[in-house]
């Protein structure tokens, strides 16, 4: 059974950093998935942060750029995501993912963690 356990959220104030985590298990990433960092704010839709494919290639959504980081403990199985300079529209839920075919489509990833509330205040 796969699981994915978020840890890491919190408040901030804006200029602020978090780090999240994700520790998944029964899970192996292969060269055809993607594990990723979606978000979704209140009344909005589920939208993608940022992904590291099974060829270790990342992708970021502009709005992130130059501030967030994805990266991926192999021995500790643990994706992380690092968020600096957080802003007040960073605020979000935020979910991890894994087994995705398109690393861009959350429709396409079979298993999600619980999620991590972010709130950034001005």
């Amino acid at each position: 059974q796969v699981q994915l356990v978020e840890s890491g959220g919190g408040s901030v104030q804006a200029g602020g950093s978090l780090r999240l985590s994700c520790a998944y298990s029964g899970y192996t990433f292969s060269s055809s998935d993607c594990m990723a960092w979606f978000r979704q704010a209140p009344g909005k839709e589920r939208e993608g942060v940022l992904y590291i494919a099974g060829d270790g290639t990342t992708n970021y959504a502009d709005s992130v750029k130059g501030r967030f980081t994805i990266s991926k403990d192999n021995a500790k199985n643990t994706l992380y995501l690092q968020m600096n300079s957080l802003q007040p529209e960073d605020t979000a839920m935020y979910y991890c993912a894994a087994g995705g075919s398109a690393c861009w489509r959350p429709n396409t990833f079979p298993y999600w963690g619980q999620g991590a509330q972010v709130t950034v205040s001005s």
